[in-house]
């Protein structure tokens, strides 16, 4: 087993092989040998609806998934904030690496006269929409949909003003432009920034290989960041924001729901001591919940079924 070759599921688009190229670089220096296995992902090849419409849990994540089961693959790279809170049976996290830039930036043509009017933002994010018609309400945001790369070019391509990507997948494959401003404001996708390694359970030699990658402060503070999610029982669906900091003894949070149309908005924000992390994601998400949490999250529930 020790000249076992891992072989590593992607997707295939550039930023998806970056990712694997670096997990790949990780496990040589440790002396494993690797293959990466490159697939198109459903998410990737439906381009004309929403996200919200393709069903979203596991649309990015389900060709690997299957990959995985069938033995076609041992592990599998993924961006964290694309990954359902609740995996298949037989797969597990096997580990989240150092979190790169967690922040959503806006790259804007032209200027940014239109902040102060009206424009018109594009985005694939029920969340990035959310947010940005709370703050703009005379916006206007329409659907932007595909990869990194046909998202920069669809931008390039059309007359909106601008449109919003997460700072780590330009950065990533340097491709971030001059003309950009950093959403300090907006409170990120749950576990942004990070990316997760799946193996199969029943897989020692892979798990141990990959465990040695794990960053326990991202793998902690994006845990937060999905039990947040899971209990809001938002999916990928829900316009939902949280982000979790290390701040040496304490841990500081930001969570986030929204009506999709942005007109309405719960916060949460809390600082606590690292020892109560295991289950401060539940915590203040109930508080969201019930602070009129219930209720909004039904009524986009329903909304959606539409």
């Amino acid at each position: 087993m020790v000249n076992k070759t891992i072989k590593i599921g992607t997707r295939d688009s550039e930023l998806a092989l970056w990712q694997a190229k670096t997990v790949e670089k990780l496990l040589n220096d440790l002396g494993y040998k690797t293959e990466i296995v490159a697939v198109k992902a459903q998410g990737d090849l439906l381009l004309d609806k929403p996200l919200y419409e393709l069903g979203i849990t596991g649309i990015f994540t389900k060709t690997l998934d299957i990959a995985m089961i069938n033995g076609e693959i041992d592990i599998a790279v993924h961006s964290m904030k694309d990954v359902p809170t609740a995996l298949p049976i037989g797969m597990m996290q096997a580990a989240v690496l150092k979190r790169a830039n967690e922040k959503d930036i806006l790259v804007y043509n032209k200027n940014l006269d239109f902040l102060e009017n009206s424009g018109t933002i594009a985005t694939g994010s029920l969340r990035r929409q959310a947010m940005w018609l709370n703050k703009y309400p005379n916006h206007k945001v329409v659907d932007l949909r595909g990869n990194v790369n046909t998202r920069m070019q669809k931008l390039q391509d059309n007359n909106w003003n601008g449109a919003i990507f997460a700072a780590a997948g330009l950065e990533r494959i340097n491709i971030k432009p001059e003309n950009f401003i950093n959403l300090d404001w907006m409170i990120p996708a749950p576990a942004q920034g990070a990316m997760v390694i799946h193996a199969m359970q029943n897989d020692e030699f892979c798990k141990e290989a990959v465990a040695k990658l794990n960053d326990l402060e991202t793998d902690i503070c994006t845990y937060i960041e999905r039990q947040f999610l899971r209990t809001l029982e938002g999916g990928c669906t829900a316009p939902i924001g949280a982000l979790a900091i290390f701040n040496e003894d304490e841990i500081s949070f930001k969570g986030i729901l929204l009506s999709i149309d942005g007109k309405q908005k719960i916060e949460v924000e809390k600082v606590v001591p690292i020892q109560e992390w295991k289950k401060l994601g539940y915590n203040l998400a109930q508080e969201i919940l019930n602070n009129g949490g219930s209720e909004l999250m039904k009524k986009i529930k329903d909304s959606l079924k539409k």
